[in-house]
């Protein structure tokens, strides 16, 4: 009697494969903006109470840099969220965790979408305010 071997289907774990990475860029996506806040309301609050208004700058060039590394998790996390999809479709290779599509216009939909623009924004503007002594 011959055995014959059962091969399961790869699909699952690919895309328990390609989840995790959006899980991750989500919660990297996530931590940049408590350290975000945190850090630019500690130095809004020192410019603001000490004749140290220059430190407001800094704040503002704090949350550039911030924004610019939330928007390359979000940009990353969506073409991750397409492989998902074309690995549930069936058009993507078997165990492949490459992202396509990655390119300068999907980072600034990404830095310009309702999760990063309004968050970024509202910190520089009120870091703004206080370094120009409003």
């Amino acid at each position: 009697m011959r055995k014959t071997w059962y091969m399961p289907d790869p699909k699952p774990e690919h895309l328990a494969m390609v989840q995790g990475v959006i899980t991750r860029m989500a919660g990297n996506s996530f931590l940049l903006k408590g350290w975000a806040v945190t850090l630019v309301a500690g130095l809004t609050a020192l410019a603001k109470t000490g004749a140290h208004q220059h430190v407001a700058w800094i704040a503002c060039g704090v949350v550039v840099v911030f924004a610019f590394l939330d928007a390359m998790y979000l940009a990353v996390e969506r073409a991750y969220r397409v492989l998902y999809d074309n690995v549930v479709a069936g058009s993507a290779t078997t165990w492949s965790l490459k992202a396509q599509g990655l390119s300068v216009g999907r980072f600034l939909r990404a830095l310009f979408s309702w999760s990063v623009l309004p968050l970024y924004g509202a910190m520089v503007i009120g870091a703004g305010l206080i370094a120009l002594g409003v």
